[in-house]
């Protein structure tokens, strides 16, 4: 694998860029709390930059035609795996985009949603600091600062469902505190657990261990029960069942730019923490599996852990789908439909990887991560603007309640076509971005050969089209109900929904660079040894008497005495952002 260095500069600066700007950003806007005018237009600059920013990162990363595959930048100049690494892969990048794309439509939607957002000086800050934890989740290169990350985006999230202040409100921020907080003391858990097993967080550093446990004196007995830890607390931030409770009381009770991006983005955390522990770090790991059950035997067995993940990743994507599906399907309010479908929308996102893990054939392992990410965009882009919709209906006739609409279309057709265009790509018609998720997930089952996942994936879909038709008849169609009759529509908000409903179009008609971008993202997602060299190219860590241990010492090989590295790589500098960069390997 070929492997170059360059120099730092602009390019290292280039991968901490978007979480400069958001923190840039949120300070700003926390400074001119008294100025609502230049709180709102320092809050919309920043949102544009770190836009540009995150597109830079795409083309520097993945679409240039000489990317380099990845960035890599060493925050205070100490080297991996001991300083804090930033890394901006295919991966990273295709999820960044998303926040994007989603964070910017939020922003101009939260100046025009209600009067109240404006008015909070607090409203842009927090923004702006979740946008900073969903962006360092996706670029941190180590376990303990993908935790910090998730604390960073429970604190501030909290508040915002808590944001009105009322009861129910009250409620809802409790129930998602307390289950955070339980994610919050697992995942320390297993951080910590992880780092006694193994010595070290950095996930290059992790996986190069694992990959041969006895060469770093490593027992590999407890990984598998650490790993089970950190799966939990990533589900929980997906909202997989069991773990989906907190989603329909949260989504209904913060405000409606802030829900768009829970689901389209903070939601997608969980998703990118799954995919890139599972095959980025524990792919390669020798840590034996081996559960079995009293009178049953054993269920699972063998060296890597993506069998594991990939047994317990089925019964929670196909859980969630029936879940979700048959929740959202009697819902009584636009909100509650669309919570319940974010449940089991994100099992079309987990089956998927689930094929992926279970899998031993490359080509259907590759196309499985790639339909989980085109799913993953278009559940973004969709969703999003569903709920953005959800805030434009309130803010128009000042509800959401089924029983209380009726005749949207006719009072509003912008407002109206915005709507079915994102539930259409929900449902997965062409030309939509939507019917290339869907049938790339269904492409993987088949591929997988597994019957009975195609039939609970075709019950998933037909439960999305019987919400979804429900929720537009009882909205938009038939005869006006009185609020509608009185209904006046924000045009800002329109143009908003109407700029994402072109992109939900623009993605289905232009899928070719989108279907490059994503099948980037699951290359470097599955290529290990990429993401290795991207990090630390001198392929060598301390042992554990305090001597080097080359990266590819077979098992039993200790790490003393000398230095047994490569030898041909140049070191990180310190102090400097050296990027080191892979060609990320072949694509099937």
């Amino acid at each position: 694998m070929a492997l170059q260095t360059l120099s730092p500069g602009a390019e290292s600066t280039l991968v901490i860029a978007p979480m400069l700007i958001v923190l840039v950003a949120a300070v700003g806007t926390l400074l001119l709390g008294t100025r609502p005018r230049a709180r709102a237009g320092v809050s919309l600059a920043g949102g544009a930059a770190y836009l540009v920013a995150v597109a830079a990162i795409d083309w520097y990363v993945v679409l240039a035609p000489d990317a380099p595959g990845a960035a890599t930048y060493q925050v205070g100049g100490l080297p991996a795996p001991f300083g804090i690494t930033l890394v901006a892969d295919g991966l990273s990048a295709f999820m960044l985009t998303m926040v994007g794309v989603i964070g910017v439509a939020s922003l101009v939607f939260s100046i025009r949603v209600l009067p109240e957002l404006d008015r909070r000086s607090y409203y842009f800050p927090l923004f702006h600091f979740l946008a900073l934890g969903v962006t360092g989740a996706f670029l941190t290169g180590d376990l303990f600062n993908l935790f910090v990350w998730f604390e960073v985006m429970l604190m501030v999230s909290y508040i915002f469902v808590a944001y009105y202040g009322g009861p129910q409100h009250t409620r809802a921020a409790f129930w998602y505190v307390a289950l955070n907080l339980l994610a919050s003391a697992v995942f320390l858990l297993g951080v910590g657990g992880i780092y006694a097993t193994t010595g070290t967080l950095n996930m290059a550093d992790l996986a190069r261990r694992l990959a041969a446990p006895a060469a770093y004196g490593i027992d590999p007995g407890p990984v598998v029960g650490l790993l089970g830890l950190l799966l939990s607390v990533f589900a929980i931030k997906a909202g997989l069942v069991p773990f989906q409770f907190w989603i329909p009381t949260a989504y209904r009770a913060a405000p409606p730019p802030i829900t768009a991006l829970l689901a389209g983005a903070t939601k997608k955390v969980g998703i990118y923490a799954i995919i890139r522990l599972s095959f980025t770090v524990f792919a390669d790991a020798q840590i034996g599996v081996d559960l079995a059950i009293p009178a049953v035997g054993t269920i699972l067995a063998g060296d890597s852990p993506l069998a594991f993940i990939g047994a317990v990743l089925f019964v929670m994507g196909t859980a969630s789908i029936l879940v979700g599906g048959l929740g959202a399907v009697g819902r009584d309010s636009l909100e509650g439909v669309l919570a319940y479908s974010s449940i089991g929308q994100v099992g079309f996102i987990a089956v998927p990887v689930a094929i992926a893990a279970t899998t031993t054939v490359p080509d259907v392992r590759h196309i499985a991560i790639v339909a989980a990410l085109v799913y993953a965009l278009n559940h973004a882009l969709a969703k999003g603007m569903l709920f953005l919709a959800v805030g434009a209906v309130r803010t128009a006739t000042g509800t959401s309640r089924l029983a209380d609409l009726g005749g949207l279309a006719s009072r509003s057709p912008p407002l109206a076509g915005a709507f079915f265009i994102g539930s259409l790509a929900l449902v997965g018609i062409p030309p939509l971005s939507g019917f290339f998720g869907k049938f790339l997930v269904f492409d993987a089952a088949a591929q997988a050969g597994s019957m009975s996942v195609l039939v609970l994936l075709l019950a998933g879909s037909l439960l999305t089209i019987a919400y979804v038709t429900r929720a537009w008849n009882r909205s938009f169609w038939g005869q006006r109900t009185p609020a509608v009759d009185d209904a006046v529509t924000d045009p800002v908000q329109v143009a908003v929904l109407l700029a994402l409903a072109v992109t939900i179009v623009a993605v289905g008609i232009g899928f070719e660079p989108i279907y490059r971008f994503a099948d980037a993202a699951a290359t470097a997602a599955l290529d290990t040894d990429g993401y290795i060299d991207a990090v630390d190219p001198n392929q060598t860590v301390s042992g554990a008497d305090g001597g080097n241990v080359d990266a590819g010492a077979g098992a039993g090989e200790g790490g003393g005495g000398g230095e047994t590295g490569m030898g041909t790589e140049p070191e990180t500098e310190p102090g400097t952002g050296t990027i080191n960069t892979s060609n990320g390997g072949d694509t099937p």
